[in-house]
């Protein structure tokens, strides 16, 4: 198994948002964690990427809450809980984060070539430029655009491609459609469907659970920090408690 979660839980100050939650992903799988706001789907992908941790060690040294973090993630046959999170990114498991975040006073190549900060191979960022641009042609039309001026739609793509300069073993994508039309919002979830067709591993976040069922091998169904129910589309669309209370269908 390429990554796996036992036992996790995590806490801002009292409060519990993930709770004893396992799971795992097989590699080349494309699995997704669907369920209603404030489930603690962001906050595991956080956990897993290190970035949890990272809040936890600020936390020592300020007067807000604690952050607090137990059990273990085991990523590509290592433990990384305690891993900190850009030696994280340097094992290949990227978070492409909510919202798309890009740098925006960047232009698009700027933002993409941060993404291959950890190369120090030329010839090999530009081999992984290449692949983006075949993936997302926007971006190649769009190289010197200033990436604030971008569509959302495109900015997403952009998110992604530069999560893609890292060459991920595992990529990890937080709710992708969030804002963006349905024309974008189809055509965001057909480029993850190409990511996961070249071999990519992807754990994906995301509350359209028409479209993601469609694309997944694997679902986790998460609500109050725990895994509720887990399978294919077709089996927890079967499952009508699943369906109504934690799907909204």
């Amino acid at each position: 198994m390429l990554l796996e979660v036992a036992n996790l839980s995590v806490w801002y100050d009292k409060a519990m948002l993930i709770n004893n939650l396992s799971m795992g992903v097989d590699t080349g799988e494309l699995v997704s964690l669907v369920g209603p706001n404030g489930a603690g789907k962001s906050t595991l992908l956080r956990a897993i990427t290190g970035l949890v941790a990272w809040e936890r060690e600020l936390t020592r040294r300020s007067t807000h809450g604690e952050v607090k973090l137990e059990g273990t993630v085991t990523f590509d046959g290592e433990r990384i809980d305690q891993v900190p999170a850009h030696e994280i990114v340097k094992r290949g498991l990227i978070l492409c984060p909510e919202r798309r975040r890009p740098f925006r006073e960047m232009t698009v190549i700027d933002n993409l070539m941060v993404g291959s900060y950890l190369s120090k191979d030329k010839d090999e960022a530009q081999n992984n430029l290449d692949k983006v641009y075949e993936l997302f042609p926007v971006l190649k039309n769009r190289t010197k655009q200033i990436s604030g001026t971008l569509s959302g739609g495109e900015q997403q793509m952009l998110a992604v491609g530069r999560a893609l300069m890292s060459k991920p073993k595992l990529l990890c994508i937080d709710e992708p459609s969030t804002g963006l039309a349905p024309i974008l919002r189809a055509e965001v979830f057909q480029k993850i469907g190409d990511i996961s067709k070249l071999g990519i591993t992807v754990l994906l976040v995301e509350q359209d659970v028409s479209t993601v069922f469609k694309m997944t091998s694997r679902n986790y169904v998460l609500s109050s920090g725990k895994i509720i129910a887990q399978g294919t589309g077709e089996q927890l669309l079967q499952d009508e408690v699943v369906r109504k209370t934690y799907l909204g269908l």
